[in-house]
């Protein structure tokens, strides 16, 4: 039987992709989807709304279709040369841009058995990007929202975080993208930094925000924003306390927690031995750990271990120790902290935390050791990395420039023009303003 061969990542299922199944079935045969994973699509652009399982299911079920493999990359060749198909279609889009290189090498390997590619014309009025704007108007569930971080963490290399301090710095994490090498960059999700929402609020760094009032901005953050939030729940309070904030964020749609194995009262880590920190003894924070995990509803909210052996200066040996004793109790992934200016403390962690046969995701917060890259994180087996402070950094002295612009020039011409958004900006920024 003639064998068909498509490649599609049909997250949003729509009359083009419908049609390219349609003019396939004309050539009565057998028609095979190769349906991107989910890796294979967070490789050069976001995540895609719907899991692989849930995007075969649709793709079994429409008319025409014989089988569903998946395809691991966005290479077809390891597919074409496994199927060898007698056809491959594809919409006509592939022949200009990025995807045209990789639609040369299906033509030239389909020639090793006489197969053919065959180009369908673009459907038009179909617009898969206008389709995804719709779909962060309409916004996202709690138990969507939640999963979402265990899914990027299944198929990213690095899982890139960022923090946020209230609605709209998180509408900036949000929506924020670069373009490079024709591939979109953005950031997975936002962190809640509890140093940033207490410095926003103009209180000390100790912790002194409760929970409720700490949920006041993230219930802002979860109106303007689809992502994974992961929230800093310092060393997450007395045992009691912390099983239900583990309830409460989960209820909210929180994909993780992150709390530190620290004892008293708070001190910034960034501050080492020069202030008192107490660390809790392993034992006492991995009951923490189990009583969190019993708390919650649903295998998908994450409760990741915090560090603190580097910090206070007791060493990689003392680290994995309580990485083993945090993860035989549950622990979803570890955290490890280092005040370093260079990268070298980490990387000599994550060598010996790499060998654990029981690993769980590593996470990083590179505020001290700034200069390293995201290929140097990736090359060390990090997983996920939090920019945990940035923005609101880069608010402060941008407020206080231009606040000294208006006394020295008894003006706000010069604010307006070299510090300030244009006006009917930021009378637009928020959605529905208009």
């Amino acid at each position: 039987m003639t064998k068909i061969y498509i490649g599609m990542s049909a997250d949003l299922l729509h009359p083009g992709h419908l049609n390219i199944i349609e003019q396939a079935r004309k050539l009565s045969g057998e028609i095979i989807v190769g349906l991107l994973t989910d890796k294979a699509i967070a490789s050069y652009k976001r995540l895609p709304y719907m899991s692989f399982e849930q995007r075969k299911i649709v793709i079994e079920n429409v008319k025409g279709v014989s089988q569903v493999i998946p395809q691991e990359t966005l290479d077809y060749i390891p597919n074409l040369r496994k199927i060898k198909p007698d056809y491959v279609l594809h919409g006509d889009d592939w022949k200009e841009g990025v995807q045209a290189q990789t639609r040369q090498r299906v033509i030239d390997t389909m020639k090793e058995w006489g197969g053919k590619v065959i180009d369908i014309p673009y459907t038009k009025g179909i617009s898969s990007s206008q389709l995804n704007k719709v779909l962060k108007e309409i916004g996202t569930t709690p138990e969507i929202r939640c999963a979402r971080l265990r899914r990027l963490l299944a198929s990213k290399d690095i899982v890139k975080i960022c923090e946020a301090h209230n609605g709209l710095s998180s509408l900036i994490v949000e929506n924020t993208y670069v373009t490079k090498d024709n591939r979109k960059y953005e950031f997975d999700g936002i962190w809640i930094s509890s140093l940033t929402q207490s410095a926003a609020k103009a209180k000390p760094d100790i912790g002194y925000l409760d929970t409720t009032s700490r949920l006041e901005d993230i219930n802002d953050i979860l109106d303007a924003t689809t992502k994974s939030i992961i929230y800093d729940g310092d060393n997450g309070g007395p045992q009691e306390h912390f099983v239900f904030t583990v309830k409460s964020l989960e209820r909210l749609g929180i994909s993780a927690i992150i709390i530190e194995d620290k004892t008293g009262l708070k001190k910034n880590s960034l501050f080492g031995t020069e202030v008192e920190q107490e660390q809790e003894t392993k034992e006492i924070f991995a009951q923490k750990i189990r009583a969190g995990k019993q708390a919650q509803v649903s295998d998908d909210f994450m409760i990741i271990a915090r560090i603190e052996s580097l910090i206070l200066e007791k060493g990689i040996d003392d680290a994995i120790e309580r990485a083993k004793e945090y993860i035989d109790a549950g622990a979803d992934g570890i955290m490890i902290h280092s005040r370093s200016k260079t990268f070298d403390e980490i990387k000599a962690f994550a060598k010996e935390y790499n060998k654990l046969l029981n690993r769980k995701p590593l996470v990083v917060v590179p505020s001290s050791y700034a200069q390293v890259t995201e290929k140097e994180l990736v090359e060390n087996g990090i997983n996920m990395v939090i920019y945990a402070n940035h923005l609101l950094r880069a608010a402060y002295p941008a407020m206080v420039n231009a606040a000294k612009s208006i006394l020295e020039t008894h003006s706000c011409q010069q604010a307006s023009d070299e510090y300030c958004m244009k006006l009917n900006e930021i009378l637009t920024l928020i959605p529905g303003a208009k």
